[in-house]
């Protein structure tokens, strides 16, 4: 974090409600605003990456998963029989068969 001798001052607009939520949140966790936002600051920069996530949409499945969905909906269902393993050995064999 800065020290103070090299600190400036950032102005930015922010929702009103928002900002008094985020005041209250900060709080409650022993901090200030300003001390979060540093915060964020300092690990964006350390992991060159926002600390989360930033998406436009939910990702769509793979088709792998919407595959392993259906093959789990139709065991359910009972129009697909689900395998059977009498050890972790044999489910292993199996697992690696398939590869």
């Amino acid at each position: 974090m800065a020290n103070i001798s090299n600190a400036i001052n950032m102005s930015f607009r922010v929702d009103k409600d928002l900002k008094k939520q985020a005041d209250e949140l900060f709080k409650n966790l022993g901090m200030n605003t300003s001390v979060a936002l540093n915060m964020f600051l300092a690990q964006s920069v350390r992991e060159q990456q926002l600390p989360f996530k930033a998406s436009m949409n939910n990702p769509k499945p793979s088709k792998e998963l919407l595959k392993a969905l259906k093959e789990g909906e139709e065991i359910l269902s009972g129009k697909r029989k689900a395998k059977k393993y009498h050890s972790v050995k044999e489910l292993i064999e199996d697992l690696e068969n398939e590869i």
